[in-house]
């Protein structure tokens, strides 16, 4: 098989993952096997997926919608009905977020006993909802996550900080509808599917304590870095003088159900029957990647040569699928993502194998701050790069792997695709 093939079979079984995460039919069909309750409905929603998730529920309880709204990165809104859409700045937080968690905040709180709050949550719901706590401003919540996605912390990580810097995350939406009955329909965007994680759990109990903010952030080394406000905050609550987030036991999730409709593992499952139609033999390594995306690239990059070398795990043809979400550290002033950068580490390590073809790519469609989802790497990509005077080691000591494969013309531009399960890699021996 050449490589023009593979690439096209990998885009085809990327797509077929996307379909099966497409978060429209994730909700409508959680919605059709409900025994919902009677009376009014509102809908409050915060990620990139809110607003094919906030269709479906229009579409299936339509006339029973009394108000709501929903709020989702720049570039992936749209137009519904009844439910208003708000679009705002993913990952750093802005005014915009602030204005919609507002807005739904308000919404949950105007919900009465007998009414329900649908609440549609997917990721990027953290950082689209910002709305920081007493005495926190926007900038100094902007200038902690910016520390935080720089330092190499993990998703839940950056939660809990995020979770006791804000009055909406952290069950603190599910308290402000109490007494309402609270029913939410989570896409989820984390390893291991933890609700309280995903877009930092507005309507879960919070296990997590200002405590072990404290602990994150000098684990990190970033603690004399953080803004003078959001420190002071930590220590009141670490010593008991800031209220903490509502925790598990609490009366206020007495009336709340929360339901998984969809995640990494049901994208990859689709990814892996696509490909056996295709004629490949497929193994599935993980739906729970995490790690430094350089050193994850070493990893999948010697399962592919082993596979070449000979024949194990997996023979030939044959498709390595792997999902979950990498972290990268940033020390450079590149451009690039997790996806790119996992790309760009395995460069080197597959030159000369004939036959190969990997793709790691967001599900969402944006990787970092990029218009590309990801990127293709061959074993003849070294060569080609080399040729244009372009040195792999190079870029990535800048973390510039977007300018690394815009130049080669292997970035992989989806565009937004209206869901986010986290990131997939692909890799095809042909």
């Amino acid at each position: 098989m050449r490589e023009g093939r593979l690439r096209r079979d990998a885009e085809a079984i990327f797509r077929a993952a996307l379909e099966a995460a497409d978060p429209y039919r994730c909700v409508r069909g959680a919605l059709e096997g409900l025994d919902l309750p009677e009376g009014w409905v509102f809908v409050v929603g915060m990620g990139k997926a809110s607003v094919p998730m906030a269709r479906a529920v229009e579409e299936v309880l339509a006339g029973r919608i009394a108000g709501g709204a929903v709020v989702t990165k720049y570039g992936h809104g749209g137009k519904l009905g009844w439910i208003k859409v708000h679009e705002a700045g993913h990952p750093i937080p802005d005014e915009a977020g602030i204005r919609a968690a507002g807005e739904l905040l308000e919404i949950a709180r105007g919900a009465g006993e007998e009414d329900l709050v649908l609440c549609l949550i997917s990721g990027g719901g953290s950082a689209l909802t910002p709305l920081p706590a007493e005495g926190v401003t926007l900038e100094e919540k902007q200038r902690t996550t910016e520390l935080l996605l720089c330092c190499g912390a993990r998703v839940e990580e950056i939660n809990a900080l995020r979770k006791h810097l804000s009055r909406i995350k952290g069950g603190q939406l599910a308290k402000a509808a109490h007494p309402a009955r609270v029913i939410s329909l989570i896409l989820s965007d984390v390893v291991g599917d933890s609700l309280e994680v995903i877009a930092s759990g507005p309507t879960v109990p919070d296990p997590t304590t200002f405590g072990d903010c404290v602990t994150i952030a000098r684990k990190y080394d970033i603690w004399r870095y953080l803004p003078e406000t959001v420190r002071f905050r930590l220590e009141w609550g670490a010593r008991g003088e800031v209220s903490e987030t509502p925790k598990p036991g609490d009366p206020t999730f007495s009336r709340c159900e929360n339901i998984l409709v969809g995640n990494n593992r049901r994208a990859l499952d689709a990814a892996r029957s696509e490909a056996e139609r295709r004629g490949y033999r497929t193994l599935l390594l993980t739906s729970m990647l995490q790690g430094e995306a350089r050193e994850v690239a070493k990893f999948l990059a010697a399962v592919v040569r082993e596979v070449r070398a000979s024949g194990n795990p997996v023979r030939p043809p044959a498709c390595l699928l792997s999902g979950g979400e990498t972290t990268v550290t940033v020390r450079g002033k590149g451009e690039g993502g997790r996806n790119q950068e996992l790309a760009l580490a395995m460069v080197r390590e597959l030159t000369g194998l004939e036959g190969v073809v990997a793709l790691s790519a967001g599900t969402d469609g944006t990787d970092g701050p990029t218009d590309a989802a990801g990127a293709f790497v061959d074993g003849e990509t070294l060569k080609r790069a080399q040729a244009l005077g372009l040195e792999p080691e190079a870029y990535l000591r800048e973390n510039d792997s977007y300018n690394f494969f815009r130049v080669l013309g292997d970035l992989w531009v989806t565009g937004p695709t209206g869901t986010n399960v986290m990131d997939l890699q692909i890799a095809l021996v042909g």
